[in-house]
């Protein structure tokens, strides 16, 4: 299966496993959960797709490679200690807490989130020490004499063995205690999570043109040449670091991201003609809805500069399809919290609210950043959740402070107080609804420039079918719809019915 099948089969598989019945019991015994075992090349993101899976479920990760550990520090040291059998004192070998186990438990006190995932990685590479260890860990999650706790799900990744010279099959005994799911790497599924992550837009026109140079590992005299997703994303995120500085992007620089010097070399030039592309399009002129004279341009540009040009406008749109979900979000807590203070207005002033709720958020971020449970999204939104209730305790101690509240009542004051804190938020959210339809606005201008320069053509097809492949994208139109994109997209959906008909006919 591909990545984004393997990560729904995860979060299926964890969901099920910490189902519990009517006396708060697992529904599947503990010994009959067989841990995951996620089989492909390195650098297709199968870590990221398990860190995803704990943060969307909210649940704790804790991630070993276990070819760093050595029996020692996977089941603990051995002491003596005095044990009686029959009467008889006895001096018996005993072992301290594995380093693996015990950090399960510092987990579980940092966040208070009692179930998670215990992520094992290169698994089938451990030492011939280790094997024994490792089998009795897959069938009755222990190291030693340790316990991992009842709620942490165990998964576990490997690479085949040619592209890891200490790798082992595994026997018959191991594999029957493990749930295998094999992984290939496909370029869509990567282009999936690509938007959702921000990879560069240069980055993803280049592999759609290139499909083949997203992922290999050739061997020649030289050498190993190598290219992986994790090499296009890291590469991705420097890129747009780069931009920001205003520095070039040399082919020596991507060699050392892309491991073959053809590729490095090619996307290289690529990107300069990327970059070209930007200026002579004027994509900011089409997303502003601007009159746009030389559509010869477009007509008589190759295929694969078209794309170019798909890309710079999609990529344009990813940012504010994505600036929409965060601020909805962002909003949304605010809300929550509103609507929660206004409960208590009898209990507490609506600056001492603030303030706490301030302390909380504070607290609650650097305890989940402690616990490596805070995603960059997570973390951005909750930055901005504190910034803005921050504006909103200040403007509100600027308000009372030039204002003559000495002769109120306290409960009149402090419905004064949460009047202006609502004033506040509607700014807001009138702000945010200004951007959604300045958004909105964008989509419709694209759309309109596509289908006005190159008719209902498969550069408006492709343009539609990148859309529907961002979760940002879809968010948007499923919450606030969009009237051109509904038109176009219901004249294409028709017209393939109809040529569809005819094929059967």
């Amino acid at each position: 299966m591909n990545i984004q099948e393997a990560k729904e089969e995860i979060k299926r598989t964890v969901e099920a496993y910490h189902k519990r019945d009517e006396d708060g019991s697992y529904k599947i015994p503990v010994e009959k959960q067989r841990p995951l075992f996620l089989m492909g090349p390195p650098g297709i993101g199968k870590t990221a797709i398990v860190e995803q899976v704990a943060e969307e479920l909210g649940i704790n990760l804790i991630s070993y490679t276990i070819t760093h550990h050595t029996r020692q520090s996977a089941i603990g040291l051995p002491f003596i200690s005095k044990k009686i059998y029959g009467e008889k004192e006895y001096s018996v070998t005993e072992y301290t807490m594995s380093e693996i186990v015990a950090s399960v438990y510092e987990q579980i006190e940092r966040t208070g989130i009692e179930e998670g995932i215990l992520f094992l990685d290169e698994i089938n590479a451990v030492s011939e020490t280790l094997s024994p260890t490792m089998l009795q860990f897959l069938q009755y999650k222990t190291f030693g004499m340790h316990r991992v706790p009842e709620g942490f799900i165990i998964v576990t990744a490997g690479n085949p063995s040619e592209f890891n010279k200490s790798v082992r099959d595994f026997d018959i005994a191991t594999l029957d205690r493990l749930r295998k799911i094999d992984i290939e790497e496909d370029f869509q599924s990567f282009k999936s999570y690509a938007y959702q992550a921000g990879v560069h837009g240069a980055i993803t026109s280049y592999l759609e043109i290139k499909k083949d140079r997203f992922y290999f590992v050739k061997q020649d005299i030289e050498g190993k040449r190598y290219v992986t997703a994790r090499s296009w994303e890291d590469l991705s995120k420097l890129l747009q670091v780069y931009e920001e500085l205003q520095y070039p992007l040399e082919k020596e620089l991507c060699q050392e991201y892309l491991a073959d010097p053809e590729v490095a070399e090619d996307f290289a030039l690529y990107y300069s003609l990327y970059q070209k592309y930007r200026e002579i399009y004027h994509v900011p002129d089409i997303l502003a809805g601007a009159e746009i004279r030389e559509t010869r341009l477009f007509l008589e540009a190759p295929f694969d500069e078209k794309l170019s040009l798909l890309s710079l406008l999609t990529d344009a749109l990813q940012n504010a399809f994505a600036d929409y979900v965060k601020k909805k979000e962002l909003l949304s807590r605010i809300f929550r919290f509103l609507k929660s203070m206004k409960e208590k207005l009898s209990e507490i002033s609506v600056s001492q609210a603030l303030e706490e709720e301030i302390k909380r958020q504070r607290k609650r971020m650097a305890t989940l950043k402690e616990a490596r449970m805070l995603s960059k999204k997570e973390e951005s939104i909750r930055l901005q959740l504190i910034q803005m209730l921050g504006d909103f305790y200040s403007a509100l101690k600027e308000r009372n402070s030039s204002e003559d509240t000495g002769n109120r009542e306290d409960r009149k004051e402090n419905e004064a107080d949460f009047s202006f804190i609502k004033d506040c938020f509607r700014v807001k959210e009138e702000e945010r609804q200004q951007e959604v339809e300045k958004t909105g606005k964008m989509l419709s201008n694209a759309l309109n420039f596509l289908g006005n320069t190159f008719g209902e053509g498969q550069e408006l097809l492709l343009f539609l079918s990148e859309l529907t492949k961002s979760p940002y994208a879809l968010s948007f139109l499923s919450d606030v719809g969009n009237e051109t994109y509904s038109r176009y997209n219901q004249y294409l959906l028709l017209k393939d019915k109809q040529k569809a008909l005819q094929e059967e006919a």
